[in-house]
Formats: structure tokens, sequence, C-alpha cells
């Protein structure tokens, strides 16, 4: 506002809404760092608060938005405190999709995000000498990729980090700062991202085609008549991430990435008003939960993860599924034991930083001390009390062999090899549009065909039908299944058998990834991709 005696020129109505405004600016920004404040684990806690947010931040935009002349003439609202006030709003729907899962508020974070772009709301922030200003720039293109990378939207993500690269540079030369180092940093890891989940380009016209990990209408094969499954619902999921040197952006590692989309539905817009942009209302949430809810939890401390197990198995609804999924580094145990119980196999490091209590130097001296965030096999024994369904991607991913079922609930483990030939190279597949969607027809026929082996078995455990009812477990199952048959068959995996994934309780080898009726499939698929070469034609063969 003007200061001096030309304030008692101000109309009333004109202070008023000056007044009007800071309150509610105020109130936002109080409420917005309030947030940080909130459990992050518990599905109650947080609902009203985020409610209140809500209501603030939609009375303020629409606030703005119908005073706009009275704000710049009596304010001085600048076009970038608009952007923050978006960019805020855009921060919440995507706080609130991590809270429950619900792809069609990450729809809304880039509507928002987008129109922030579109209409150049910080464009003016450089010509201002305001290090922080840019900062706040700068972190909203950071936030945006970040969304554009959870909708598989990579044309956006590529031009965002030309335009955050060149804001970078503009920032570090026009100003001495010492966050130069951290920026650059977020470019790198941003570049490796894409680079490590590449699109898919076609031969015949140079079509593209962008992957989706999330389950599609046609996704997860149907159940048929005479199928016999569990009604069990996966309801929780915790996505654990601590790989040495992979690839992240933003607490978010390549592998997290890829099981989350997994675990989630294709988003669905919902009735946006975002073309102004505008804001529907806070609470509106879609009729079912679609998704199950997932916490996402990167380097966890053994306590924190601990913390995060027991408040989701507590609000387990009933006839539910917890699903544990660990992308971490093995541990391995020291020495050998004289017993074999839960704690003598290792298992995986959840975060690297120790506990240095009596100094670096004993621990080295005495390697009898267990790493203290390693999560062993024993270590989820408890919460086996309701059904849990586990994988472990990890290089001791075979200390989960180990597990025993104590309480009679449904208990399944999926692990990954623990390790990989050296001869194989990770390289882009290409071939034809057609052939791509006859692939695709062909994939699903065979997931198809997995569900009635595994549904017609007589010696399978019954854990892995009590879990078939569900569409996500059902998917990575038959998934595992494909993935476990393909790799028996190729021959630079059969030079190790801990090339090959395995699980707990084990699969009946000859009615699933031993199959004859899959693994004819196998080399036909193989056949269409003209890579049958690699695949061994009598798989009954020693390796």
């Amino acid at each position: 506002m003007s200061s001096g005696g030309a304030e008692d020129d101000i109309p009333q109505a004109e202070r008023k809404t000056v007044t009007d405004f800071c309150y509610l600016l105020d109130k936002s920004k109080q409420l917005f760092n309030g947030l940080r404040d909130l459990p992050q684990y518990g599905q109650k806690q947080w609902q009203s608060y985020f409610g209140r947010t809500f209501d603030v931040y939609t009375k303020l935009w629409k606030f703005q938005q119908q005073h706009r002349q009275v704000l710049d003439n009596r304010y001085g609202l600048k076009r970038w405190q608009i952007g923050e006030i978006a960019s805020k709003i855009g921060q919440l729907y995507y706080h609130y999709y991590l809270r429950t899962s619900e792809t069609s508020y990450l729809n809304e974070a880039f509507s928002f995000y987008s129109a922030i772009r579109q209409r150049s709301y910080y464009s003016q922030v450089n010509k201002e000498d305001r290090p922080e200003l840019v900062v706040k720039k700068l972190r909203y293109y950071a936030r945006f990729i970040v969304v554009c990378l959870l909708l598989n939207k990579m044309d956006v993500v590529k031009d965002l980090v030309k335009e955050l690269s060149d804001e970078i540079e503009d920032y570090t030369h026009r100003f001495n700062t010492e966050d130069q180092v951290e920026w650059n940093l977020v470019l790198q890891e941003v570049a490796a991202f894409i680079e490590a989940d590449p699109v898919m380009v076609l031969n015949d016209d140079n079509t593209i085609v962008i992957t989706s990990n999330r389950l599609s209408e046609t996704g997860a094969p149907l159940l048929e008549q005479g199928m016999i499954v569990g009604q069990l619902a996966l309801a929780d999921a915790l996505i654990i991430g601590n790989c040495n040197n992979q690839v992240k952006f933003s607490e978010l590692t390549i592998d997290m990435f890829r099981m989350l989309q997994a675990l989630e539905r294709e988003p669905m817009n919902l009735a946006s008003q975002m073309n102004k942009p505008g804001m529907q209302e806070s609470t509106e949430k879609p009729a079912r939960r679609e998704n199950p809810h997932k916490y996402l939890l990167y380097k966890p401390t053994f306590s924190q993860l601990y913390t995060f197990l027991a408040a989701s198995f507590k609000e387990l609804p009933a006839n539910s599924v917890l699903l544990i999924y660990l992308s971490a580094t093995g541990v391995f145990p020291s020495g050998r034991s004289d017993s074999e119980g839960p704690y003598d196999f290792g298992g995986v490091l959840t975060n690297s930083n120790r506990d240095i209590i009596n100094g670096d130097a004993l621990h080295k001296r005495n390697q009898a001390y267990k790493e203290m965030h390693c999560l062993h096999p024993g270590d989820l024994y408890p919460f086996t009390r309701k059904p849990l369904f586990i994988i472990v991607d990890s290089s001791n991913s075979v200390a989960y062999k180990n597990f025993t079922n104590l309480f009679g609930q449904p208990l399944v483990c999926l692990l990954s090899p623990t390790a990989y030939p050296k001869a194989l190279q990770d390289q882009s597949q290409r071939g034809s549009l057609f052939m791509w969607e006859k692939c695709q027809d062909y994939l699903r026929k065979i997931n198809r065909d997995i569900a009635q082996l595994l549904t017609h078995s007589r010696s399978i455990d019954q854990s892995f039908l009590q879990f078939f009812g569900d569409e996500f477990l059902r998917l990575l199952l038959t998934r595992f299944i494909f993935c476990s048959a393909t790799m028996r068959m190729h021959k630079i995996f059969r030079q190790e058998t801990r090339n090959y994934p395995e699980s707990y309780p084990q699969l009946p080898r000859d009615e699933t990834v031993e199959n004859p009726h899959l693994q004819k499939h196998i080399l036909e698929l193989a056949s269409i991709l003209d890579v049958r070469n690699v695949f061994l034609e009598n798989t009954l063969d020693d390796y």
C-alpha cells in the first residue's frame, strides 16, 4: 500500500480489498508452512489440515482474479507473486497425490505448473536484483519436471530441462552464489534419469512410443470362470530405495519410480478448471480409491522404516495386503554361524549412514556387529500377522528365501537375481510399429496363459492364489513368472543359477517357470522380435 497522506485518498472499499488480500496471503503461507510439521505416515491426521489449506488457497486464487486491478494499483501485485500462489497450489496437488496415490491430482498439479509457464508469471524475475526470487523460479522448474516425469510427458521434460539449464546459467552468471554446484547437480541428475528410462523409437517411420508401467484396462489378465482365487486387495505399499550409485532425481530412484507407477492405474483427468487456471473443490475425491496408498522412502533409517511399517500395519483394512518393495544394496553375513536364524543370512541396507557411537575404528575391528540399518528377514516377521507381499531387488535378495511364515497368513517374497551376466548389454529395442503392437497383443496372451497355469496348479502354495485376486498383484505375479521363465531360457542367463529370480514360497517349476507350453510361447515371441538365436531351443539341456 502507499504510505503517507496518499493513503487517506484510497477509497475504503479498495483499502478493505488490500487488507483482505494480505490476510489471505499471510494465512495461506502460515498453513502451507505448517504442512511440513504433519507426520508423513498415517492416513487420518493430515486430511483436515490439507482441507483447510486448500480452502484458503482457493479463496486467495479467486480473490486475486476478481480484484486484480485494485491489487495492481493499490498493492503493487507482481506477476511473480501470482506465479508463486499458483506454484504453491501445484505443490498442494502434488503432495495430495503423494498422500492419496490418486494420479488424477498429478494432472491438477501439471495444469497449474503449465499455466505458470504459459503465462510467463516468472518472466520478470530475472530483471530484479534479488537472487532469492530466481531460486523460487528454479525450484518451480525442478518440481514441474518431477510431475512431468511421473506423467510420462517426456517431450515437456526435455523442454523444461533446456529452460532450466538456461536459467541456471543466467543465475550463476549474475550472482556470486554458493549453490551453483547444487543446481548443476540437479541438471545432471535429471539428464541421467531421462537416459535411464529411454523412449522406444520404432524404425519404420521414427515413431516414438513412450512406454508406461501403469496398469491399463488391458494390463492385468482377467480372471476367467473357474479360477479360484482369494479376495484380498492391495491397500498399502512401502517403496524403499537405497542402491549405490543408482540414478535418482529428487529423492526418487529409477527403481522407485518404476515400482511407483506399477502400483497405479493410468491417470484420469478430473473435471478441471485449469484453463484459467482455477481450482476444484479442495475436498473433492474420486468415488473410490483406485490405487493402493504408497509411502516413498529414500534411504530411510531403520527407525524411520519401522515407524512407517508400524503405521501402515496398524491402519491396514480387513482383507487387505501390505506390499514392501526393497531396492537396496545387499548386506552379507560376516562369517559362518552355528545357527541359521532369520538374522544369519544378512539382508538389505536401507541407509548407508552408520550410527557411530563408539567410533568407526571399533566397527572396523569387530565385524561381528551387525549393520544397524540392515533390514533382515527377521525384522519383518512381526508384520506377517497380516497378508504381506514382499519384492526384493538386491544383490542379497536370497536372504529372504529363508523366510518363515509363523502366523499362517498369505505371504509371498519375489526375489531378484543376485547377479546379472556381464555380457548382457542394455541396448535400446527397435522394430516396426506393427511388430510393437503384435508383441503387445502376444504378451497379453502369454499373461492370460500364465494366469491359467498358476490357478490350475495342484502343487502351488496357496499364498500365491490368495494374492491373485488383486489386479496389481496379479500383474506383478504374471510378470515375475514370465521374467523368470525367459531368463531360464536365455543362453547368457543360464550360465549361472544366481542369474535367476527366486521366490518364497518356491513356485512349482514344472507347472510355471519351466512349463513347456510357456517356453513355447517365449520362443514364438522371440521369433517375432528376431532374437530367437539367444534362446535355447531345448531348455531341458544342462547349461
